[in-house]
């Protein structure tokens, strides 16, 4: 099997050089750039599995660089970012990063999170030679053809939006969807407005889904964010 391919983007020698050792140390392969230039070319040509993205760039803000490889490309961008503000990470991710790490970071986090973002690689692929009408995560399965959801073996009964919101959370496990990027798939609104009504559909969804609301293992919370479809083989990671 090849090993996985991972650009590094990160302007600080220090930070590059402890995500470079801790890349080796997992045998992972990997290509460093330190401009959002050089992220854009090496994106292009180099074809990574995953990109560690700092947005702190000495040329480009790194939530450019997200919307200019997301113009031609779904590679899964993990942004690992001294801004924690909930605002960087909205920007972030409504830009279309998958995921967010904030500095300073465990290493034990950064490879959860690589490995979350490498399975999402694995599967997309084998959704894709599959041409699957069917996903399936853990005792959850979604018929999409038959517009039906069950768990474990029994018919969870929905309503049309708890259905769409079902599906699109489903269809993009393992990446964090922000507020806005819901409410604008499902309601076509992405009013802050409509936030409220989100979370009563998410969770009487989570009543329906979970077997436990009070401790979920399909949806996860991103508090001030939004809300990511778990897959059941991965760590259960808190921002």
């Amino acid at each position: 099997m090849n090993k996985p391919q991972i650009l590094v983007v990160e302007d600080d020698t220090a930070v590059g050089n402890l995500i470079a050792t801790t890349l080796e140390t997992q045998n992972y392969q990997y290509h460093r750039a330190k401009t959002g230039a050089g992220a854009v070319l090496d994106a292009l040509s180099y074809r990574p599995d995953v990109m560690l993205l700092d947005l702190g760039l000495p040329d480009m803000d790194g939530v450019d660089i997200i919307k200019k490889v997301r113009s031609w490309s779904n590679l899964p961008i993990i942004v690992v970012s001294a801004r924690s503000e909930d605002g960087d990470k909205v920007a972030a991710l409504d830009a279309g990063a998958d995921d967010y790490l904030t500095k300073p970071f465990s290493v034990d986090e950064l490879l959860a999170r690589l490995r979350v973002a490498l399975r999402r690689v694995r599967f997309d692929s084998e959704k894709t030679s599959q041409a699957s009408s069917v996903y399936e995560n853990g005792g959850l399965r979604i018929d999409y053809a038959g517009g039906c959801a069950y768990r474990d073996g029994e018919e969870i009964h929905l309503t049309p939006i708890e259905y769409k919101l079902l599906c699109l959370l489903a269809k993009n496990t393992g990446k964090v969807l922000t507020h806005n990027y819901i409410l604008n798939e499902v309601w076509g609104s992405p009013s802050a407005s409509d936030t409220p009504s989100l979370r009563v559909f998410m969770a009487t969804l989570r009543k329906k889904l979970e077997a436990d609301p009070s401790h979920p293992q399909y949806i996860q919370t991103h508090i001030g964010v939004g809300y990511r479809m778990l897959r059941q083989s991965q760590e259960h990671l808190e921002e």
